[in-house]
């Protein structure tokens, strides 16, 4: 509770300053003058709240971020997985990709409006490419950085091909494939609103841009805070989904007062183990001892 607290604090202090040096109109180099307060902005957000037109807007945003963001992902894990696996791929595919990876996604806003017919294949199109490069890098890297041991246990107990990439690398992979789609995700949000700004219909980056040139700067903020919170949710459900994905993983424990828990130094447990391989070795030599007494015992009982 008391970080939740610490957070709500952290929150009320930013608005604070905002609304101080906002109201004071502070100009020190920086021109906060310029700036809406934090109760212009609120009354602008009550006023956009109530009408149809942010509702719409909220939706079509929403609705081309998913689009394309789910597509990034099931082609950048595909495309990840592939040329980590396969060297044909690799060759083929590889060259193509680091090339036009470096391209921003934004920069292919003429491509878009060149090769889609309308401007909402267009949108997806941006946000889909803008996901799709961290998501597939991440894959890549976290399939190449499997052990082989895994594979090698699986192919030894009579394992195909498709047993081991849904035994060993699907899973083996997954948290290096959710830090891609967590990257990808606020990839997106910048890409998406940047397209709606330039060729959108409707949309948070369109009504913001809107905003921007009928010089309504709360508008503005109503914006950019709205692109914050979609960006923070959307973040954050990738982020519990990827946890409950991979459960199975060692968690970082903490005391929330801040005191660390009490942990078995990592030192111990070779110590133990070698301690325990001394005791095994001085009781096989004693049983060793006892047989060859005991054989002995029995040959000159015969002789």
């Amino acid at each position: 509770m008391s970080r939740y607290v610490l957070r709500v604090v952290s929150l009320a202090a930013a608005l604070g300053l905002w609304q101080t040096l906002t109201s004071l109109k502070v100009d020190l180099w920086l021109r906060f003058s310029q700036f809406p307060t934090v109760t212009d902005v609120a009354r602008a957000f009550a006023d956009r709240v109530s009408g149809a037109d942010y509702w719409t807007d909220l939706t079509d945003s929403l609705t081309r971020i998913l689009t394309g963001f789910a597509l990034a992902a099931v082609l950048g894990v595909a495309t990840g997985v592939l040329v980590a696996r396969s060297r044909l791929a690799e060759d083929l595919l590889g060259p193509v990709l680091e090339v036009v990876r470096p391209i921003p996604a934004i920069a292919l806003v003429p491509v878009a409006i060149l090769l889609f017919p309308s401007n909402e294949q267009g949108i997806v199109f941006i946000t889909c490419t803008a996901a799709f490069f961290p998501v597939m890098v991440s894959t890549r890297h976290a399939v190449r950085a499997l052990t082989p041991v895994w594979e090698e246990a699986v192919r030894t107990m009579g394992g195909g091909r498709w047993r081991i990439l849904g035994s060993v690398v699907l899973p083996g992979a997954l948290p290096g494939i959710f830090g891609g789609l967590s990257v990808g995700i606020g990839v997106s949000w910048i890409c998406v609103i940047s397209a709606e700004m330039i060729s959108g219909q409707y949309g948070v980056g369109y009504r913001t841009w809107q905003d921007y040139t009928v010089v309504n700067y709360p508008g503005v903020f109503v914006g950019m805070v709205t692109i914050g919170v979609l960006g923070w949710v959307t973040s954050t459900a990738v982020e519990l989904l990827g946890r409950r994905l991979t459960r199975w993983l060692p968690r970082t424990s903490y005391v929330p007062g801040g005191r660390p828990r009490a942990v078995v130094p990592a030192a111990v447990a070779p110590v133990a183990v070698q301690a325990d391989g001394e005791s095994q070795k001085e009781s096989d030599a004693e049983q060793q001892d006892r047989d060859g007494t005991d054989q002995e015992a029995r040959d000159e009982h015969f002789v």
